[in-house]
């Protein structure tokens, strides 16, 4: 995980001053030194509502206010007060009685949150692709396309080269498939309208109505598998995750001969995902 660098406090070298004709009496000034803020100096409420982002951080799942109260050894009252302020800001949002970190907070540090998250996925993605001996697929449907946000592979088990463009293909890969089946008829027709369906291998599907039916027939929560239909000599299969209103899924990918390990490790990574979904939908935005 990459932390910011954090520089090492280094004493300034104060100038040498010129000898003067003062009396040796006196004594030259000294330098100035920065005074530590005093208590009274210091704004109660700012610290008070800090300490309540802090605990909010601290809740993936969202925390109701007398919880934060408490962890916070605020006055129920003064908790109510900072936390409505906060959200009005933007630092906080709430949703049905709890509060989460909201887009403000998250741009305070969203380079460095970001680059977590990159870090967070990478590594859960690796993990599975040396248990199941697959390269392991992360993709989401964001703004309207097709993104593949994070591929784990190595030499022994090499990703599908993409030699069209996964965007474009979301009709021909599981990867799309699963995202598009997760979507209303409404938004596949767009997507189909905006890339529409073509053949890729002799296995493709032929037109968009035909992909419309089989999208329709995909039962909730079920892989989505598909055989050399983006690549020859390829197999595929994708599990979805819904996180709020984020389309997203993890896929793998098998070479054809390898085609009756698709589904049981498929049913594999969808079990792994739901013991970690909590960590995957911190990261969801990657």
């Amino acid at each position: 995980m990459a932390t910011a660098d954090t520089a090492s406090a280094v004493p300034l070298a104060l100038p040498v001053r010129p000898r003067s004709s003062r009396s040796p009496g006196r004594r030259p000034p000294t330098a100035a030194v920065p005074e530590q803020p005093h208590p009274a100096t210091l704004i109660g409420s700012v610290q008070r509502a800090m300490r309540l982002l802090e605990s909010v951080a601290g809740h993936q799942y969202g925390a109701p206010a007398k919880q934060l109260a408490r962890e916070t050894g605020l006055a129920l009252p003064t908790a109510y007060h900072l936390l409505r302020t906060l959200v009005h800001e933007g630092y906080l949002r709430r949703d049905k009685g709890l509060f989460f970190l909201g887009e403000a907070a998250e741009r305070l540090g969203s380079s460095g949150a970001q680059e977590k998250r990159r870090s967070t996925v990478a590594g859960v993605l690796a993990h599975w692709r040396d248990a199941l001996g697959a390269p392991v697929y992360y993709a989401m449907y964001r703004d309207g396309e097709i993104e593949v946000m994070c591929v784990s592979d190595s030499p022994g088990n090499p990703a599908v080269e993409e030699w069209a463009g996964f965007r474009e293909t979301g009709h021909a890969h599981a990867v799309g498939q699963c995202l598009l089946s997760q979507m209303d008829e409404t938004a596949r027709r767009d997507h189909l309208a905006r890339h529409q369906v073509c053949s890729l291998t002799p296995y493709t599907v032929r037109d968009s109505q035909s992909l419309l039916r089989r999208l329709d027939r995909v039962r909730r929560m079920t892989p989505v598998t598909e055989h050399q239909e983006y690549a020859l000599g390829t197999v595929c299969a994708a599990i979805p995750i819904t996180v709020g209103a984020t389309a997203a899924t993890m896929a793998i990918s098998l070479p054809a001969h390898q085609a009756d390990r698709l589904l049981p490790a498929a049913r594999r990574l969808q079990s792994e995902v739901g013991r970690n979904l909590g960590t995957l939908a911190l990261s969801i935005s990657i």
